[in-house]
């Protein structure tokens, strides 16, 4: 399963290392992503691969979020067909 993250804040030192981190420590491989600060605030998507995760989905997304609140971003993700459905034009 594949799924989309994203993170959203006002830029400062350690959100990507933080994102990263947890997604490492779960087993999730970052397939690809994109990164842009735009006056300050800071835009992150991802796609991982989440084939390898051992816990669920709403545990990983708990877990993201705590370090969204440490980190003072939002952190979302999504399952990749729910993300493109959503996207849509």
């Amino acid at each position: 399963m594949k799924a989309v993250v994203t993170v959203v804040g006002e830029d400062k030192i350690g959100i990507i290392a933080g994102v990263s981190t947890i997604l490492s420590e779960c087993n999730a491989n970052i397939m690809d992503i994109s990164q842009t600060i735009l006056q300050n605030y800071f835009t992150m998507m991802m796609l991982v691969d989440l084939s390898k995760v051992e816990m669920g989905l709403e545990e990983l997304k708990a877990q993201l979020q705590q370090t969204g609140r440490e980190l003072g971003v939002s952190i979302q993700i999504q399952h990749e067909d729910i993300f493109r459905s959503m996207h849509r034009i």
